[in-house]
């Protein structure tokens, strides 16, 4: 039996955001291999790491990882190679 994956991707970083970024297709463009994929911001308010956790355990994660990621250009996510693993075997 495979273990399903879930990936949170945390936006940090000093660049200014684009007021019109989609933090969801921009997700989708960083092509992360995982069952789901969450993409949440300390800028969000509350949306964040903690709910995201619950939301990717609901949907029958068993390994979540945290995947830390940046803004450039204004609108698109960088992974900066740095992982959290939160739960699961």
């Amino acid at each position: 039996m495979q273990v399903k994956t879930g990936v949170i991707v945390y936006v940090l970083g000093k660049e200014s955001l684009d007021d019109t970024i989609d933090f969801e297709e921009a997700g989708k463009k960083l092509k992360i291999k995982a069952d789901r994929v969450e993409v949440v911001s300390s800028m969000e308010g509350d949306f964040d790491v903690m709910y995201a956790w619950w939301l990717l355990t609901v949907k029958g994660m068993k390994r979540i990882i945290c995947m830390i990621a940046e803004v450039v250009n204004g609108s698109e996510l960088k992974l900066t190679g740095r992982e959290l693993r939160l739960c699961g075997g």
